[in-house]
């Protein structure tokens, strides 16, 4: 058995509470990065780009759920 499978069948034995912490404590431990290559980081990339160039600031939270209506 691998470390990692071990790890797995350890956390199986948590409750659900335990597991969720223990999720919460690795995915912390992972730096913040986005990978550039990410169709939808470059897309958001794209589009902040074009708004900043345009001088378009887009539209307020209020007005987007307005517009979906809700």
């Amino acid at each position: 058995m691998t470390r990692l499978q071990q790890l797995e069948r350890d956390a199986e034995s948590l409750t659900e509470v335990e597991r969720a912490e223990f999720a919460l404590r690795l995915l912390s431990t992972l730096p913040i990065v986005l990978a550039d290559d990410d169709e939808g980081v470059k897309e958001a990339l794209r589009r902040e780009a074009q708004m900043d160039a345009s001088g378009d600031e887009g539209v307020s939270w209020d007005e987007l759920k307005k517009a979906l209506g809700r």
